[in-house]
């Protein structure tokens, strides 16, 4: 929000405008020095704000020497704030004296904000930053300063089990902890220490809780205490555990115990924006990484919704039991609505999304706009809306240095607020202010909101309301048959044995009272939204094994009650596909991706999923093995899914489908090799070229199948082979040195183990690795060398067909182009093309003979065509495997007269160029790009309906035909 600048003054206010000036009169000749900007600002903020005014009137000189240092008119630069703070207490030697000081130097400061605020020198991000930088040196200096006089009179506190001296840990709370405190905020604090013992260096130690909870008593006199000098901060302790009837301190053990085992929902809302502001920072940061399991879930946490909506119920009855509807910050649309939007998608993904994980609410809702969470034009109003209100706080409490968010009563206060928002008038400022709230409201309700008040029954009853008493056995089974049949269920007592299964099945039984309220708030919806479909039967089928696999963690349901529209795109895709029903029955985290249809059902180009992905792992610690395995799993299902679904959807065709999950294969292949690369070299050091320089990495991995051919479906295997250019006999330069070829293996299998290891969220990829050379009994990595000898010399013609399709999918670019070149020349050697032709067919009559259908001798008996027969969309004769084989057999033969054939390594473009060069007439190239994708689309339909890729033999006969007529023209047969 752009801010205009101050309009002239209201007559209301003009006889506070001369009040400062009047302080001032024995210093006319300094003031005749000033710039003439700052004796205006001088009459219009003392006119604004009255505690400006009682500052000068109150000590004149300090204000002069304030406005004579310049900082009046220029931002402090980072840690002047602190310097001067520390200057100022540097000869301090008594506690009265420390207290003054504080204050004195508080009181100088406040002034000079309130100053460069209300004159818009300074903007919203300057004022609050200043602010809580305040307050951290406060609450730091003075938490040395005491410590070091009350370690001297009671000991030095020792940790009982590191033996190491102890000090205190202040966590900022609220505004103060996101660096957002107000004009006249309180701060909220918690003190922890990290471990039990006792001081040690005096007569009678003290233990350390004892220690730390009257050296808190102190800190807290000294900042809290009112004096003549006024005050630092108001401290609010009542955010411990257990409030004011706690204790003051608590050891880190303590603190962790009560959060894992009492800590409530909203002080998981509390402490998403604690941050050390005082004492052991290196102890606090420990401290803050033990209690985040507390506030970030692992898994989607929508209970968190609940937990806001109770907690608005409750500070909406106390706004209308106290009259504060005009309370800017509590009332309707306010800025507390902004913040619980804001920590509702902190709570609920902030354990999955670690960008979510930060203090300041603007950068929040940056975040939520970036990673798609909420519109931009939502964004933009909630942004705008809350610097506004914040603004408005800051003018409330500009006035008299008073912690205020209530709108003035009367018309010298609304005159000032008006003034110093930048309006002519009140009317005016209310309309806008107005305009903000109900904004804010309105986006508030849609993210907050029951969803049974927008879409329950007109009675007020919630959806699905008509199937509880059939879910609660409040019919018998006579009655809830008939209900489930006048619904549209074609089987009424299979579909009640479900739900009578499922309702006393051991899963639910063992749930607690919280997921039995869970549960039954959602079959009911469940229910509703099935008999919408045109075969409710098969919805209750597919989608129940999900429901009794999340009973335990009803979190997972409340997602689903809260979010009706997941739930009909769960249902929808269940509907269509068991494939996807089973995928997210096992990985329940994958109903998080319903929440957003576009981002469902729009997957990311490769760029974007390549960055996307190494973003989510620059999150993770280096060392933590744990989380990286899982965010690549989750990375992986998650997109696996948006792409089965778009191709349901039908927004994704076949080719697309294949293309993005090859991209992702890469993307994960790409930070694999990242991961294993960085392990390895951590443990054994760096491998060393033939000339003695690092490999960096001198490594690739090659694709060969369907995901070097771009033609990954879903659920396929991995077929790689590891390729290294290093010298195998060179020794790493690390502490524990192996020699290059033992180094490049281990590598291969890290990368192995990153893959294939079953985690919670499944395996990456199965991987298969027989095509490398001399297949299982070969090394698992070959040197590019090896590798050369081998295909020239060693390999099967069969070993040359798998290599048309091969092509390096990540991995040293230098080493991928050598690959490259190799892979030319092996393939583009002249051959003897009866031997080729007699030798390419040997090898598919075998594949026929193993794995075709017996039934009909691999589509070749008189039956094949029967609709009784079963037809091999891959093996059987005219199928998927003849096609590839022939464009294999085509590229073998002419590669080493058109090089072009080798370009590419799917079969789609190998047939582009060889119709464009002649070896193929056209009509046949097109015909066998038209057929191949037809089978493939039936595949992938097969797959997702979780059958093998087998039709009935009355399918694909014009396409069969046609195949096994140019196999034959080839001379295959």
């Amino acid at each position: 929000m752009s801010l205009p600048s101050l309009v002239d003054l209201p007559t209301v206010l003009l006889p506070c405008a001369s009040r400062a000036g009047t302080a001032l009169q024995e210093q006319a000749e300094r003031l005749a020095s000033w710039p003439a900007a700052r004796r205006e600002a001088l009459a219009r903020v003392g006119a604004l704000s009255d505690f400006v005014s009682e500052q000068i009137v109150r000590d004149p000189l300090a204000f002069l020497e304030l406005a004579d240092s310049g900082e009046l008119e220029r931002p402090l630069r980072p840690g002047e704030l602190r310097e001067q703070m520390n200057a100022a207490l540097a000869d301090c030697d008594d506690e009265a004296e420390l207290g003054r000081r504080l204050r004195r130097y508080r009181n100088r400061q406040q002034l000079r904000i309130v100053w460069r605020d209300l004159s818009r020198q300074a903007d919203l991000n300057e004022t609050c930053c200043d602010l809580s930088d305040l307050a951290d040196a406060s609450i730091d200096l003075a938490y040395h300063w005491l410590y070091e006089r009350h370690a001297a009179q009671f000991g030095t506190p020792i940790g009982r089990r590191s033996r190491q001296p102890q000090h205190l840990v202040v966590l900022g709370m609220g505004k103060l902890g996101a660096h957002e405190l107000n004009l006249s905020s309180d701060i909220d604090l918690i003190f922890g220490y990290p471990e039990g013992g006792e001081t040690e260096g005096v007569k009678r130690p003290l233990d350390n809780q004892e220690f730390f909870t009257r050296l808190g008593q102190r800190l807290i006199k000294a900042l809290d205490a009112i004096t003549v000098d006024g005050f630092v901060f108001r401290v609010d302790m009542r955010l411990r555990p257990y409030g004011s009837s706690g204790p003051l301190v608590f050891s880190f053990n303590a603190l962790e115990q009560y959060y894992q085992d009492q800590g409530r929902d909203w002080e998981r809302y509390a402490m998403i924006k604690a941050r050390v502001v005082g004492g052991d920072q290196v102890a606090g940061k420990q401290l803050l990484e033990m209690l985040r399991p507390f506030v970030y879930r692992r898994y989607l946490d929508f209970s968190a919704v609940e937990a806001l909506r109770a907690m608005k119920l409750l500070i909406q009855q106390e706004v209308r039991r106290k009259g504060m509807a005009n309370n800017i910050k509590l009332g309707a649309g306010g800025i507390r609505e902004v913040e619980f939007i804001a920590q509702a998608f902190q709570l609920i993904h902030g354990g999955r999304d670690l960008s979510l994980q930060q203090r300041p609410l603007l950068k929040v809702l940056q975040t939520l706009e970036g990673q798609g969470y909420l519109p931009p034009a939502v964004v933009d109003e909630l942004r705008d809306g809350y610097r506004f209100l914040r603004y408005v706080e800051h003018a409330l409490q500009a006035i008299a240095d008073r912690q205020t968010q209530m709108l003035p009563d009367n018309d010298l206060d609304r005159a000032r607020v008006a003034c110093i928002m930048g309006f002519a008038g009140w009317d005016a400022f209310l309309a806008q202010l107005m305009h903000w709230r109900g904004r804010i409201d309105w986006h508030f309700r849609q993210v907050i909101a029951d969803p049974d008040e927008e879409e329950g029954s007109g009675d007020g009853g919630c959806v699905g309301a008509e199937w509880l008493p059939l879910w609660q056995e409040a019919l018998d089974e006579e009655a809830a048959c008939r209900q489930l049949a006048d619904a549209g269920f074609s089987e009424p007592s299979i579909a009640w044995r479900r739900l009578s299964d499922l309702r006393n099945g051991p899963q639910v039984r063992a749930i607690q009272r919280l997921g039995r309220e869970r549960l039954d708030a959602f079959v009911p919806r469940l229910l509703a939204q099935a008999v919408e479909h045109d075969n409710p039967d098969l919805v209750l089928e597919r989608v129940l094994p999900l429901v009794e696999a999340v009973a335990r963690r009803s979190a997972y349901l409340v997602l689903l009650s809260e979010n009706p529209g997941a739930l009909q795109r769960l249902l929808a895709l269940c509907a269509a596909s068991p494939w996807i029903a089973e995928q997210i029955a096992r990985f329940p985290l994958l109903l998080d991706e319903l929440l957003n249809e576009g981002r469902l059902f729009k997957p990311p180009q490769a760029p974007e999923l390549a960055a996307e992905l190494r973003e989510r792992l620059t999150r993770i610690p280096e060392d933590d093995l744990e989380q990286q395995m899982e965010a690549l799993r989750h990375f992986k299902l998650a997109h696996s899914l948006r792409v089965a679904a778009s191709e349901i959807a039908g927004t994704l065709p076949l080719m697309k489908v294949s293309d993005y999950l090859t991209w992702l294969a890469e993307a994960i292949l790409d930070q694999v090799l990242g991961l294993a690369w960085r392990q390895t070299v951590s443990k054994f050091g760096t491998p060393k070229r033939s000339d003695g320089s690092l490999c960096d990495p001198d490594f690739v991995i090659v694709g060969y199948g369907k995901v070097g051919g771009l033609e990954l479906g879903h659920g396929s295997d991995l077929d790689l082979v590891f390729i290294h250019d290093g010298d195998p006999q060179a020794e790493t330069d690390g502490a524990k040195p192996i020699d290059g070829a033992q180094f490049f293996i281990r590598l291969g299998q890290r990368i192995i183990h990153l893959l294939t290891t079953q985690t919670t969220s499944g395996q990456l990829y199965e991987v298969d690795m027989r095509l490398r050379p001399s297949g299982a009994s070969g090394l698992l990595v070959s040197s590019l060398g090896a590798f050369e000898r081998y295909q020239r010399n060693e390999a099967w013609t069969w070993e040359h067909q798998a290599l048309i399709r091969a092509r390096v999918l990540v991995g040293s670019a230098r080493v991928g182009a050598a690959f490259e070149q190799v892979r030319a020349a092996v393939l583009g050697q002249p051959r003897d093309l009866d031997k080729l032709r007699a030798e390419v067919s040997e090898m598919r009559a075998k594949m026929r003979d193993n794995l075709g259908s017996k039934a009909t001798a691999a589509g070749t008996a008189p039956n094949a065509f029967d609709a009784e027969a079963p037809f091999d969309l891959k093996q059987d004769a005219g199928g998927i495997v003849d096609i590839e084989f022939m464009v294999q057999y085509a590229a073998l033969a002419w590669s080493h007269q058109y090089p072009q054939l080798l370009r590419w390594t799917d079969n789609i473009r190998i047939l582009d160029e060889l119709g464009e060069a002649g070896l193929l007439p056209e009509e046949d190239a097109r015909l066998l790009q038209e057929v191949y994708k037809a089978y493939r689309s039936a595949a992938h339909r097969l797959a997702l309906q979780k059958q093998p890729g087998v039709v009935s033999g009355d399918q694909f006969h014009a396409e069969r035909r046609a195949v096994m007529r140019l196999w034959r023209a080839m001379e295959l047969s």
